[in-house]
Formats: structure tokens, sequence, C-alpha cells
């Protein structure tokens, strides 16, 4: 009876543990998120699950010589947008004026790579779930201004000078909805010198850069006071 006993015993601990690790096992695979409060004023983070969408080609980053010669630069990279932070345009031509919501885009600008008819590298895009890239991306028609106006194009933010100490990581200059995909425009041939990053292989970016897409202003040197002076 003993023996039986302490058989049991263990037989029900183990099935104990089976029980708590299944419950485990599907919490961790668990989608994160953030839910959203309608009466919350402030804008919200979005879901964090976006920074690791293109994790698995992290290491290949890593090991993937930089091309001198075809890299893009920051300023061609700002050129091709409106302001800050808006959609960039289409700088090349586009067959099917009327093509909206399949994969055509996809085909080069998901994944990217050299495309030997523009002699460059397509950008990744950091949204490829949205299909429906006409609806943000025009194509570029012409190099001027159909109309004058006194729209004032603000400068984009500058790079090496977003830290908030010496040597820490800098801060994130933009918004992060629609581009919560960090190595699609950080890592990678496609990726601007100025802003590649040095370890992709590192990917969950969010745990050491902060948010920050607002601008600051002097406010002096800070001094703390001092309670114990009378």
């Amino acid at each position: 009876m003993k023996r039986l006993g302490i058989i049991s015993l263990f037989v029900i601990l183990f099935m104990a543990f089976i029980a708590v690790w299944n419950i485990s096992y599907q919490s961790g695979m668990e989608e994160a998120y953030i839910p959203v409060e309608n009466t919350n004023p402030i804008s919200l983070i979005p879901s964090e699950t976006g920074v690791f969408t293109r994790s698995k080609y992290a290491l290949d980053y890593v090991n993937m010589p930089v091309d001198e010669q075809h890299q893009r630069v920051l300023k061609n990279y700002y050129k091709n947008r409106a302001f800050h932070g808006a959609p960039p345009s289409i700088p090349h031509p586009v067959e099917d004026e009327r093509n909206m919501g399949d994969n055509s885009c996809l085909k080069c600008h998901q994944n990217g790579g050299f495309v030997n008819k523009y002699d460059a590298y397509a950008p990744v895009t950091p949204h490829p779930e949205m299909i429906n890239c006409r609806q943000c991306h025009v194509p570029e028609h012409t190099k001027q201004l159909f109309k004058e106006t006194n729209f004032y194009k603000a400068d984009p933010p500058e790079v090496g000078v977003n830290n908030a100490l010496q040597g820490s990581p800098p801060v994130i200059p933009h918004q992060i909805q629609m581009h919560e995909n960090c190595l699609a425009c950080h890592a990678g041939p496609s990726a601007p010198k100025e802003i590649r990053v040095s370890h992709p292989e590192r990917v969950n970016c969010r745990q050491c850069h902060a948010s920050n897409n607002k601008e600051t202003e002097d406010i002096g040197i800070f001094k703390r006071t001092n309670n114990n002076e009378q």
C-alpha cells in the first residue's frame, strides 16, 4: 500500500506539471498587446509584435557585406517624401494605374533585393500586411509642383544628436504607427547608411530605444533645491 501511495503521488505531481506547463506555453504564444481605452487622451504605443516581424533575417543582415556602390543615403530617403513622416512617393513608372489591393508591390518591396532595371536595392516596407499600397503612395509624375504654395517643408531629425546622454541609445524620433518593423528601414542593403543599425541581431529594439517624436525646448540648467538650507 505504501508503494502504491508513492506511485500515485508521483503520477499526480506529473499530471500537475503537464497542466501547468501547458498553461504557461499557451500564455507564451499569445501576442503582446496594449489595450486601447477610449477614455485615455494619450496616444498609445502600438503593439510590440511588429518589432519582431523581420527578426528571422537578423543574422543574415549581420553577415551581409555592405554594398558601398549601391547603398542609399538619407538625402535621397527624405527627398522622396513631401515632409518628414509622409509616405514616400513611387519614383518609378507604374504599369497599371488602377492596380490596388493585390501583392504586385510586395513582389519587390516585401523582402527587398537588388533590381537591375533601376540599379538599386528595393526598400523593404515596414507594413507588408497593408496591401492597398496606392491608398497612400502616389507615383512621382513630375519633378515640379503644378501649383506654387507657401508650404514649409520641415527639416527631418538630425542623426547622432538625439541621445539622452552621451553613449546612450538614441531615441526614436518618428512615430511608431506603421513603423513598428524596425529592421525594415534600419537593416539590410536598402537601409540608408546613416541610420543602418550596427547590431541587427538584437531584434528587441524597443527594449533600449524609447519613442520620442515630440519637439523639445531648452529649459535651462536644472538645479536641485536643497531642502536642508534655511
